[in-house]
């Protein structure tokens, strides 16, 4: 830790420092739970400052981490971690739960190669008791861990904390709606950071949030119910729905109340007079579902963070004193800018043109043509399913639908994807940001599946940009297709630097591109490993091996007739993609295979893959050395099927 970092901060943002910090004395929270209640506060303001400089120094997700210090302090206060199991939807809100939890020795390696993850993950800790990276799964897993503790007979707690932009995803729902079925032992806390469920609360609603979730309060409702149950049918009806309304009207609880759940709420989730004994109270409930709403400030305590736009949802490291981030100097736009600026383009001159994406607007660059043409560009939340269908749906009406959604996030639409697009023939367009390795986020957020998920789809077609300009023409291609579902993937961070065009044009369906000549090897690649096909290329030629390379473009449909040609003109056909097995190089394979040119024996095939295990979090340049997939390993892997001696790597994997 940095400690006279992290007092000098604490001095700057409070104006006084203490000379015995609490937080030094916590390890686990066996360690928190033996502090006085009054000492909460001050750990507290610890917590936030340190969780401040650490990611100061790390970069990461912040406004999240920071709304919830409060809250986490409470649930480790209250409950009895890790036996009483704490699940955080999604994970950018858990920094302060590593420190508290056995992490803090490392927290200055969050998103480092050999570091903390930046979300939980089961194999850290066992205060990590399920790991979680993608939203609106914490419900549901929270419901599985309550129903085996049942019937194994423990007794223990189960707490889902889920924040109100999960809240937007069906499978939430599907978990309450189940839940409350069960009537199983569970506390949900909703933590709502927007403002979007309810207004700010105050001393009443937090002295009502206290009451209703008290025995006293519980035990009257019971009573009330039974007497209730002996009236008249009709006046018991009237008893009921009068008692819900009621209740309704205090706490606003209605919806959540319907799907079974007990509500209490809202409570200021930065008030620990109020959270301590809400929490308390939940935890002493003797069965079935309760939800807890509080509310909180995305990025409480940092006044940089609070008064930007998303709250340093995501920073780089920065000043701490200023909040100013750490820009690494671009040499090229990012494929992200890349893709909005094109797609703004190609609907300033078509009007069909509409743009979906799924509470990522910055992220998928889909903010720049929100910027351009509003009307026309639908956030339908956390929701990739929705999105998927609601793209078909704009597409059966004869409008062009864009699609942008995360690689790692389209996975949760595939059903749609089969069902609702492919099916139907329906042209719904693409675009899939984060393909292949992404690096800090790791193997949640990889976009390592969708040519092989997409790549089996009939009538599908998927391309694959190799540096910026494709990417513009991919987008052009995209627009004018209309014969049924088109997809093109890009990898995130800045471009190549190449010469770009003004605007895109058109790609011929299923036709690919020959970068470079040569007589003896043939290098097929398919997107931006195409740069490091070509190094491999001039590497080669010094050893004295001459190579073709060549850009695919489309994973689907094949070009056929480069594709052959290359391999009759070759000893040896090497393709190279940023994905799975069972995508770009399993469909030439198949074309290989079905036309016999590998049936005389005089052709050697062989493709790059990403490797069979899920990679850690590292930088992108370094993972795809160790995913063998840089220049120099398709050197290594030319040089071993023409017999040319090469020297063995050290520390690679296989």
């Amino acid at each position: 830790m940095v400690v006279s970092q992290f007092r000098l901060f604490t001095q700057l943002t409070s104006g006084q420092m203490t000379s015995t910090p609490l937080l030094d004395q916590i390890r686990i929270p066996a360690d928190l739970r033996a502090q006085p209640e009054s000492a909460l506060r001050q750990i507290a303001d610890e917590l936030r400052a340190e969780t401040i400089s650490a990611v100061s120094v790390t970069g990461g997700h912040l406004g999240a981490g920071l709304g919830v210090v409060e809250l986490t302090v409470a649930l480790h206060y209250v409950f009895h971690t890790p036996e009483d199991r704490i699940i955080w939807d999604v994970g950018h809100q858990t920094y302060p739960h590593k420190i508290l939890t056995g992490r803090r020795d490392r927290i200055r390696t969050l998103r480092m190669a050999d570091g903390l993850s930046g979300f939980t993950k089961r194999s850290e800790s066992p205060y990590d008791p399920f790991g979680a990276a993608h939203s609106s799964t914490s419900i549901s897993a929270g419901l599985g861990m309550a129903v085996a503790r049942d019937l194994e007979g423990r007794d223990n707690h189960v707490v889902a904390v889920i924040g109100d932009g999960s809240m937007s995803a069906g499978m939430a729902y599907e978990a309450m709606n189940n839940a409350g079925a069960m009537n199983s032992r569970l506390i949900v806390i909703l933590n709502d950071n927007d403002m979007s469920i309810a207004p700010p609360t105050g001393a009443m609603s937090a002295y009502l949030a206290r009451i209703v979730s008290g025995g006293a309060y519980r035990s009257l409702r019971e009573t009330a119910k039974q007497l209730a149950e002996r009236l008249p049918k009709f006046l018991y009806a009237k008893a009921k729905l009068a008692e819900h309304y009621s209740r309704g009207f205090w706490a606003g609880g209605a919806l959540f109340e319907e799907l079974g759940f007990y509500y209490v709420g809202p409570i200021d989730g930065h008030n620990l007079d109020h959270l301590l004994p809400v929490l308390k109270n939940v935890r002493d409930m003797p069965h079935g579902p309760v939800l807890v709403h509080v509310v909180t400030k995305k990025g409480k305590g940092y006044a940089p963070a609070e008064a930007s736009s998303d709250k340093y949802h995501g920073v780089n490291a920065f000043d701490l004193v200023t909040g100013t981030q750490a820009k690494a100097k671009a040499n090229a736009p990012s494929y992200t800018r890349v893709f909005g600026e094109a797609l703004v383009r190609e609907a300033d001159a078509d009007d069909k043109i509409v743009a979906i994406t799924a509470a990522m607007p910055s992220g998928t660059g889909l903010d720049i043509f929100a910027k351009a043409h509003p009307k026309r560009c639908f956030d339908v939340g956390i929701a990739e399913q929705h999105a998927v269908t609601f793209a078909a749906g704009l597409a059966s009406e004869g409008f062009k639908p864009f699609c942008a959604i995360y690689s790692t996030f389209l996975q949760r639409g595939y059903d749609q994807l089969v069902h609702d697009v492919a099916i139907q023939n329906l042209p719904v367009r693409f675009a899939i940001d984060r393909a292949g390795l992404v690096g800090a986020d790791g193997a949640t957020h990889a976009g390592s599946f969708d040519l092989a998920y997409l790549c089996c789809l009939p009538g599908m077609v998927v391309m694959a940009a190799a540096d910026e300009a494709e990417l513009v023409h991919m987008v052009a291609t995209a627009a004018a297709h209309n014969d049924g579902p088109i997809a093109f993937r890009y990898p995130r961070g800045e471009g190549v630097g190449c010469d770009m065009p003004a605007r895109g044009v058109p790609l011929e369906i299923g036709k690919g591109r020959i970068m470079r000549t040569g007589t003896r090897v043939a290098l097929l690649s398919l997107g931006t490993r195409l740069a490091e096909a070509l190094k491999a290329a001039e590497d080669l030629e010094t050893q004295g091996i001459s190579a073709t390379v060549a850009d695919a473009r489309f994973a689907k449909p094949l070009d056929r007739a480069m594709i052959l040609d290359l391999a009759r003109r070759h000893d040896v056909l090497i393709t190279i993609e940023e994905g799975s097995s069972g995508g770009f190089g399993a469909g030439v394979m198949q074309l290989l295979t079905d036309s016999g040119v590998l049936d005389a024996g005089a052709l050697k095939f062989r493709s790059m893959v990403l490797p069979d295990v899920f990679l850690d979090h590292d930088k992108p340049d370094r993972l795809y050395a160790r995913a063998r997939l840089d220049a120099k390993a398709i050197v290594e892997k030319v040089q071993a099927l023409t017999g040319q001696p090469h020297p063995v790597r050290q520390g690679a994997e296989a």
